[in-house]
């Protein structure tokens, strides 16, 4: 039932975008393949200029003392690490599927024919990404719910009820409590510890580093 949430979230995130005209956060861009790369511009007088692109750096302020990693600590962040690498393109789906499909449903004519290509699309959809979602674990299925906040700058709560109305949003967020989950929680790598790793997980996968 949880990961049937999951395929859920997915095919009315693309519906959002004609009801309630909701936008998303670009989803972020990753780093070249290369992470240095120069091309060699040159200039008056055979004078040569290089031209080098960076890896992008982020800093941050610790919130923690630095020490060694127990065994288990060590086992738990390399879950994580697994964990962000599954559940990342789904979020990155989400967020890109709104943008698409917000930007497709402006080019259709009338409220029939937006009908139609989205019960085409839910067909599709989950024909498409259902087998592949159930293959989650709930762990995962939990860390695909924050990210989607992340990238859609809204929780998956939030998401349903502007879609279905406040009873079928907590309908929803009732099923996933039952597994330990809520589609009320937000992504808050400001404040929360475990989200700041996250986050520091998320933002080196983009850039190809783990």
């Amino acid at each position: 039932m949880f990961r049937r949430i999951l395929v859920l979230l997915f095919l009315f995130v693309a519906h959002l975008s004609l009801f309630g005209g909701l936008y998303a956060q670009e989803p972020r861009l990753a780093l070249p393949d290369s992470m240095m790369r120069y091309s060699v511009v040159t200039v008056e007088k055979g004078d040569t200029l290089y031209d080098i692109d960076l890896p992008q750096v982020w800093v941050s302020k610790k919130k923690y003392k630095s020490r060694q990693l127990t065994p288990a600590e060590r086992q738990e962040l390399w879950r994580l690490i697994r964990d962000v690498k599954r559940a990342l393109p789904y979020a990155k789906m989400i967020a890109a599927t709104l943008i698409e499909t917000y930007e497709y449903m402006e080019t259709l004519p009338d409220d029939k024919s937006r009908q139609l290509h989205l019960k085409r699309m839910e067909k599709e959809l989950k024909g498409q990404y259902m087998p592949e979602m159930k293959k989650l674990t709930l762990r995962q299925g939990k860390l695909v719910i924050k990210l989607i906040d992340r990238q859609c700058a809204q929780s998956s709560y939030q998401l349903l009820k502007a879609f279905f109305g406040r009873w079928k949003a907590g309908w929803w967020n009732l099923f996933a409590n039952l597994y330990g989950a809520s589609l009320r929680t937000r992504y808050n790598p400001e404040k929360n510890a475990e989200d700041a790793l996250t986050e520091r997980i998320v933002l080196l996968v983009e850039e190809k580093r783990i």
